[in-house]
């Protein structure tokens, strides 16, 4: 499920509430209004000292679109809200510049209340990008005077660190709202609602785990996997502490799919694992990064892809294995896009190169999107990792040891 390229699967199903709120200051040359497909132009609404913008998502005459009600902003808070009315091929939405998401909203179904996210942005083009629609990219332009950023490389990356925290906060929020529709369903005894609400929930702490698997909660000794919210939120069977049991998302996935049942005990666990996330959120609401920071975790999320994911260990009972790979190589994508522009200064040979590379592990992973299977991607069998899996991980090597030479340049930037 990565951002930057227009061809990705989407899901079917729908999740409400997720309010995405994003203020940011980026690095964009002032422009004139421009016109975006048909021509013609027009200025969004200002509404509550927020321009207002409508994206619809339609189905007719054998294609699905995304109409975007303006091409143009005034620069400053931009509220985006988005109304599924017929479209089953488009399932999100995101606002991008230079393949940095800024806002989105995803699991986008027919007949759903309208929903929006809002961002702060500085005079510039920016794009609307609708996977699955017709046109799947489409400009959206910023008028007014840019922030004034400094285009040193400090300056820059500090930019980008900005960026970088708001993305988390939204990654955050949605694992909230997912987790808590996911614990709806287990305590309703819905069997197959849950396991389609696991899937939907899943990618979320994936794209971020780097930079939350380190918090041990008030009172807990970093020793003890107790107090530990990596352990009790995303341990696996095979790396289980005895005394302190399996808890988690994938203790429930044992029960929804190796088991078939909601148990007593399910419920619980899935009670519990909606708390342990809501503590997550209250922690990384102090969160603050340094460029290294966000050069290691884009190393260490291809590092998870090698231990795990290639190797079908991730899960073992669910086989969405493929949309948590998909879920790592976004987020690294999404920290070194954040970085790219102080990297381009430093090393431009290098940046180049990364960005070539991540585009061969996506153009990999697209063949095995199925927009019917659960979570968009097909069952990683043993099949699949029989006879691919060397090359999905050559490819994801050969990304992940340029990535690791990252912290040392930005570090010392």
């Amino acid at each position: 499920m990565r951002r930057p390229t227009p061809t990705r699967a989407v899901s079917a199903r729908a999740i409400t509430g997720l309010a995405a709120a994003a203020t940011l200051t980026l690095l964009l040359s002032a422009c004139s209004t421009s016109a975006t497909g048909s021509g013609a132009s027009s200025v969004a609404a200002v509404k509550d000292g927020a321009s207002q913008v409508n994206i619809t998502l339609v189905s007719k005459d054998g294609k699905d679109s995304c109409e975007v009600s303006d091409t143009t902003a005034k620069a400053g808070p931009i509220t985006f809200t988005v109304k599924d009315v017929s479209s089953t091929a488009i399932s999100e939405v995101e606002l991008q510049s230079d393949e940095r998401i800024l806002g989105e909203k995803e699991n986008l179904a027919p007949g759903l209340a309208a929903v929006s996210f809002t961002v702060t942005l500085t005079g510039g083009k920016y794009q609307v990008y609708c996977p699955g629609a017709d046109k799947q990219l489409q400009t959206f332009t910023v008028t007014g005077k840019a922030a004034v950023v400094a285009d040193s490389v400090t300056g820059l990356l500090k930019s980008g660190i900005s960026g970088y925290s708001e993305y988390v906060t939204q990654e955050v929020n949605n694992m909230i709202a997912t987790t808590d529709t996911l614990n709806k369903a287990v305590q309703a005894g819905n069997l197959t609602e849950a396991q389609t609400d696991y899937a939907l929930a899943r990618p979320y702490y994936e794209r971020i785990e780097s930079d939350v698997d380190g918090f041990i909660l008030p009172g807990y000794k970093a020793t003890d996997n107790a107090g530990n919210l990596d352990y009790l939120i995303d341990m696996r069977e095979s790396n289980l502490d005895p005394t302190v049991g399996w808890h988690g998302f994938h203790a429930v996935e044992r029960d929804l799919f190796l088991n078939e049942a909601i148990t007593a005990t399910t419920k619980s666990l899935s009670t519990e694992l909606d708390g342990n996330v809501r503590k997550l959120d209250a922690l990384t609401k102090g969160l603050t990064y340094k460029p290294e920071d966000l050069a290691n975790g884009a190393s260490d999320l291809l590092e998870e892809v090698q231990s795990s994911k290639i190797t079908g260990e991730e899960e073992e009972y669910s086989h969405i294995d493929l949309l948590d790979f998909a879920a790592n190589v976004e987020g690294a994508q999404q920290a070194f896009a954040y970085l790219q522009p102080g990297l381009t200064k430093i090393d431009l040979t290098l940046t180049k190169t990364i960005v070539s590379q991540f585009a061969s592990v996506n153009t990999l992973l697209d063949k095995y999107k199925d927009p019917t299977a659960l979570g968009g991607y097909v069952p990683y069998t043993a099949a699949i990792r029989t006879a691919d899996g060397p090359t999905l991980s050559a490819a994801v090597e050969a990304l992940h040891e340029n990535l690791a030479s990252l912290a040392a340049k930005v570090a010392t930037a």
